[in-house]
């Protein structure tokens, strides 16, 4: 097969206030760009390095065919993380054998997108040997990093983020309005004081207090804040005293980092004691969360575990007297308020988390009592979605999760490094085997269990299940050999300690493992025995009903479609009567595969598309492009070789985000070589690359959209006539590339070919190939035929 044309993703952080411009910055950034392949913003904390690297990406995205992904890294402390934080950026979901960072090279080699890492001043090693691995083992990808230091590579090209410019306050302020100091300034204190504005009498103290403030622009933002209560000039009396206690008396002007540590010891100080505690138990917390997660951490009292003692020096603050703290935080610009996929959350800016985490441990005892709490309230928090997960709230459940992942990790990390809280962690990476296994992160998930494992060789019921957990994320990436130990020693255990449930989920592993091993006639054994059994009690109704998909599947592939029918029937009447998703997409796509059994097309098609609508609402990656695989053998035996080429491109993709060699049985790549040999001979090689190409340049999204609705993926329609002169030669090809398409676009905008190739950071003679081909292709002589073919299309 050829490679599939290229898809954009977009992932930018969301800006919830406005930028103030930097142009130079910007256009010199994206200049370096152009010509480097690893750029890093350096600068001190709190200078705007993120914001900046977040408009640089958005102004070139344009030049990268299959995306620009943000990696948030200041949430996570772990180094071998990193190509795994970056993998889930990205939206690959690796199952193979190979080493996470292989495994990433191999699945971008061909890609041409930007990546920007953000934050990798704690993480520098294993950020620069990220950025090494892609630079060295790839052509089409780039590197925006953002950092306090540099990542000491030879390819690296630096851009230091430098504060904002200030004019002199005693100097000539009639041009003073376009420095963005103070444009910062007076956009913030219109937030708190609307109607306010830089006017002739309060320029002078603007400028002063900015330039105070080494036009840094947290600690502008956190200085603007105060104009609710103060005037400028009572704001710039309050900062000249907090200064002259830091420099007792100095005329020395005080270091960068100073500055901006008196600026947040000053907010600090104007907090409420119950704030400041808040702050400084919310630094716990890396990434965004919730009230309840902040109510849960922040606060004693009640909501504390059993064992937990209250506070350290730090004094008390009651579960009700949270949520006001919080709200005096945002409005203090402190914590940053957003929406989430669960509802409003909140973040700590990274510097303000950093100097929270500094007050928490002056406090005696604080840091070990919060970090507790927040693994306690992260153990509840996934036993309450593991309980709920065979029902109807699957697709919140996995949103929230998601947002979780910073604090699960967190939670993780703590129980692995702190003393006498390694039980603790295994339980926690033991109890969330549904999401590393339905949500596509088996690596990530493998890798907590194994340390966890390590960390407890002691025979506990914990151990017993993390030890199947770990065998069936250990089959999930291939590693059959080693999943189907860890799945036996796990029923050994749990048999030894007499507990039924965790024995038959092991049971599960073992079957599972036979049967993607081509093991047919001993797993047909196994889950027969299984379900026959019927659950025991504590059994996960998940795993009770995987056992008799798994079941129907072994019949399926052994040809006995109605009796798998019979089974898939039972286990879709359980699942509907639970309002559950995730395990009744496999039901539908086990009767899918059943119906093609029996040539039944029509059924066949009817079961898979059900499926495939459940699998994206759950995001089960895996599970979609088994499905797009089955889809495009149905569409071909059904005489729909275009449909299925499109399939097959749209599920090659896919996969190429799990795993390039396929995960599955023999028998299902013997359906896909098929399906692929029959669509080619039927529409021929040309035709079919074509509809190939068609449905791999899809998102996940709209090709889940066009497997279900039968709808051809979206090309040019046939340009109309502009003069009453017939065109001589019609194109053969009249489809244009998704780049071609973006060059039409700025066509139609009047943009002569060198200011295209500005836009999209490319050298004019590639611009001006792009324009002659689609001339050629569309049967065009002039631009102005383009642009009203692209009106036309609008």
């Amino acid at each position: 097969m050829g490679g599939s044309a290229p898809r954009r993703d977009r992932h930018l952080p969301v800006e919830t206030t406005s930028f103030v411009d930097r142009r130079g910055e910007q256009t010199e950034g994206r200049e370096l760009l152009a010509r480097a392949r690893l750029v890093t913003l350096t600068g001190p904390g709190g200078v705007g390095k993120t914001r900046l690297a977040a408009r640089i990406a958005a102004r070139v995205e344009r030049a990268f065919p299959d995306g620009v992904r943000f990696v948030h890294l200041a949430g996570l402390h772990d180094p071998a993380l990193v190509p795994l934080a970056a993998a889930d950026a990205l939206g690959l979901h690796d199952h193979s054998a190979q080493p996470p960072l292989d495994a990433l090279v191999e699945q971008v080699r061909d890609r041409r997108l930007l990546l920007v890492l953000d934050n990798c001043e704690h993480l520098l090693q294993a950020c620069a040997e990220l950025a090494a691995a892609l630079l060295h083992g790839t052509t089409g990808v780039r590197v925006l990093a953002t950092s306090r230091h540099r990542l000491a590579l030879t390819e690296e090209h630096l851009l230091e983020v430098r504060p904002l410019p200030v004019p002199d306050p005693d100097g000539d302020l009639s041009a003073a309005d376009g420095y963005p100091a103070l444009a910062l300034f007076a956009d913030r204190a219109a937030a708190v004081v609307p109607g306010f504005r830089l006017t002739a009498g309060n320029r002078a103290a603007v400028a002063r207090l900015c330039r105070r403030l080494d036009g840094l622009p947290l600690a502008i933002e956190l200085a603007a804040v105060r104009m609710r209560v103060l005037g400028v000039e009572q704001l710039l009396e309050r900062l000249d005293d907090r200064y002259r206690l830091l420099t007792a008396g100095s005329s020395a002007a005080l270091p960068r980092h100073q500055t901006l540590r008196a600026a947040v010891d000053w907010s600090y100080g104007l907090c409420t004691a119950e704030e400041q505690l808040v702050w400084a138990r919310a630094s716990v917390l890396p990434g965004g969360f919730d009230l309840e997660t902040a109510e849960a951490v922040c606060a004693d009292g009640e909501r504390s575990e059993r064992g937990v003692p209250p506070a350290g020096g730090g004094g008390r603050v009651r579960p009700q007297e949270v949520l006001e703290a919080v709200a005096g935080l945002v409005d203090k610009s402190v914590l940053g308020r957003e929406t989430g996929p669960d509802g409003v959350r909140y973040r700590l800016l990274d510097t303000l988390r950093h100097y929270g985490l500094d007050r928490l441990r002056q406090l005696e005892g604080e840091e070990d009592a919060t970090r507790r709490r927040q693994r306690d309230w992260m153990q509840r928090r996934a036993a309450d979605c593991e309980r709920a997960w065979f029902g109807p709230g699957q697709r919140e459940i996995v949103a929230r999760l998601r947002a979780d992942q910073d604090s699960l990790r967190a939670a993780l990390d703590f129980g692995l490094t702190a003393p006498g809280e390694r039980l603790a962690a295994l339980r926690l990476a033991g109890t969330l085997w549904f999401y590393w296994h339905a949500c596509g992160a088996p690596r990530e998930g493998r890798y907590w269990l194994e340390r966890a494992l390590d960390a407890n060789p002691e025979p506990t019921v914990e151990r017993a299940r993390g030890l199947w957990v770990a065998g069936l994320l250990a089959g999930a990436t291939r590693d059959m050999t080693g999943g189907l130990r860890r799945a036996r020693d796990a029923q050994a255990l749990a048999e030894h300690l007499g507990d039924k449930a965790e024995a038959a989920h092991a049971a599960y592993v073992i079957g599972v493992i036979r049967l993607f091993g081509n093991e047919l006639p001993a797993a047909l054994e196994h889950f027969e025995a299984s379900v026959a059994r019927g659950p025991v009690p504590g059994q996960h109704l998940s795993l009770h009903g995987l056992d008799q998909v798994e079941l129907a599947c072994a019949l399926g592939f052994l040809g006995e479609a109605d009796r798998a029918v019979e089974v898939c029937e039972r286990a879709r009447r359980l699942c509907e009567e639970h309002g559950e998703e995730w395990v009744r997409s496999y039901v539908l796509r086990m009767l899918a595969l059943a119906h093609t059994v029996k040539e039944d097309w029509d059924e066949a098609g009817r079961h898979a598309r059900e499926a495939l609508r459940l699998k994206l609402a759950v995001n089960d990656v895996t599970g979609i492009a088994l499905t797009l695989d089955l889809l495009a053998h149905i569409a071909t035996r059904a005489g729909a070789h275009d449909h299925a080429a499109a399939l097959l491109g749209g599920a090659d993709r896919t996969w190429a985000d799990i795993d390039r060699d396929r995960w599955g049985s023999t028998y299902l790549g013997a359906i896909r070589r098929d399906t692929g040999e029959q669509a080619s001979a039927a529409l021929g090689r040309a035709a079919f690359e074509r509809s190939y190409e068609k449905g791999g340049a899809l998102g996940l999204a709209e090709l889940v959209a066009y497997a279900t609705e039968d709808e051809e993926p979206r090309r040019p329609a046939p340009a109309r006539e502009t003069s009453g002169r017939r065109r001589s030669r019609p194109p053969q090809d009249r489809t244009l590339t998704r780049r071609e398409t973006e060059v039409a676009e700025l066509v139609a905008q009047g943009l002569a070919n060198q200011q295209i190739a500005d836009r999209l950071v490319i050298a004019r003679r590639t611009a001006e190939g792009h324009v002659e081909r689609i001339l050629s292709k569309l049967g065009f002589s002039n631009r102005s035929q383009i642009a009203a073919w692209v009106t036309a299309q609008t």
